[in-house]
């Protein structure tokens, strides 16, 4: 169970989230407007590129808002400048609205890659038939206060896309894996590494950078619909599984340790997998997304660590991120130089304790950094680490 200072960090980070001023995708419709054709757009073609090497079928992936361009843009150029720039590897950007003209030009500019702007399907961005929006309706009002984004509609209609749906849009059926990368995050550090490659090569299924606790007032009833999914669905649970990393009592309980998923890099077929899909429509039918507010990053992290080995979910210890208010910032310093990294080592919160990366070390037997110790008392999250 999580304790009280861990809880109480919880609780520092609401308090974060609640005064910031960005509310990812707060704004997105729910309906197309008139008049606006719908368009994909690919901007570059592959035999266009001016680098012939070979890359992984892998793509970069972002939802994003109009009004999100000039924040994105920084988030994009940081990728292409810290990694994208090598390898030149796609970049598809969804909203459910059309793309104006102007973001779709600079975010073209930016990208060395394929671009593609594409459009949500309604039914992707929606109450499902069975869900009673009434009820919906009477649960946002009674959380406006009571959780980060309670009141909202549309955070529940992402969380319920990024997990059953993303992974079946039209244009991504062709990608073997997805870099989830959003408004306003920075990658801190140069890599000078093929990521998507390095993690076919390695048999790896999911990769993070930061993870942390759940608010608990948001999944009160996930654990017990897990529970029913494992005692009806046994055959799918990994025998070397993680489930350490999301229970500390052996799946009596749920920790609330969840991978933040803002960045992520998964392998798509395993969304796409029997198991996976079997699980997120089990989910869906008791309705947490709606009356709770269920996020995706407990619904995928709990899938990670039940479905699949714990040597296929990596850790990457080297990629510098900052997502507001936490950083994962490399503390071995001769990461932190070798990839000329921008960030200050003491704000990273790897080993912190509102943090659960200390479990997938242990879990997992990984070695940890030499000066972890020094790294992993409370500390005070400043505002802002962005280049």
């Amino acid at each position: 169970m999580i304790t009280k200072k861990q809880y109480q960090h919880v609780l520092e980070l609401q308090n974060q989230l609640d005064n910031s001023k960005y509310d990812i995708n707060n704004d997105l419709r729910t309906n197309k407007p008139d008049g606006d054709q719908v368009n994909k757009i690919i901007y570059k073609d592959p035999k266009d590129l001016k680098n012939d090497y070979q890359r992984a079928n892998a793509t970069f992936f972002t939802l994003a808002r109009n009004d999100d361009l000039f924040n994105l843009a920084a988030t994009v150029r940081s990728v292409e400048d810290r990694f994208n720039h090598q390898f030149h590897y796609d970049w598809v950007f969804f909203n459910n609205e059309p793309f104006s003209q102007e973001f779709q030009r600079q975010i073209n500019n930016l990208c060395s890659g394929n671009v593609k702007f594409e459009i949500i399907p309604k039914e992707f961005w929606a109450y499902p038939y069975w869900v009673d929006k009434d009820k919906a309706k009477q649960v946002r009002i009674d959380s406006r206060s009571k959780m980060p984004y309670g009141a909202s509609e549309n955070y529940r209609f992402m969380c319920r896309f990024f997990s059953g749906f993303y992974h079946k849009l039209e244009v991504l059926q062709k990608y073997d894996y997805a870099w989830r990368a959003e408004p306003e995050t920075t990658l801190h550090c140069d890599i000078n590494y093929d990521v998507f490659k390095f993690m076919i090569n390695n048999d790896k299924h999911y990769g993070f950078t930061i993870s942390v606790y759940e608010f608990p007032n948001t999944v009160t009833s996930l654990w017990k619909t897990v529970t029913k999914f494992i005692e009806m669905y046994p055959q799918f649970i990994n025998p070397n599984n993680l489930l350490g990393f999301v229970s500390g009592d052996e799946g009596r309980t749920y920790n609330l340790c969840h991978f933040w998923t803002n960045f992520e890099i998964v392998d798509l077929n395993f969304l796409r997998s029997e198991a996976y899909e079997t699980y997120f429509n089990f989910l869906d039918q008791s309705n947490g997304f709606f009356y709770e507010r269920w996020g995706d990053a407990p619904v995928h992290s709990i899938a990670v660590s039940l479905f699949l080995s714990k040597d296929q979910v990596h850790y990457f210890n080297d990629i510098g991120y900052y997502h507001k208010p936490m950083s994962n910032c490399p503390i071995d310093d001769n990461l932190w130089k070798e990839n000329n990294c921008l960030c200050d080592q003491k704000q990273d919160v790897t080993f912190r304790p509102f943090s659960c990366t200390d479990k997938y070390y242990e879990l997992t037997k990984t070695n940890k950094p030499e000066k972890w110790r020094e790294h992993a008392g409370p500390m005070e999250m400043k505002g802002n680490q962005r280049e």
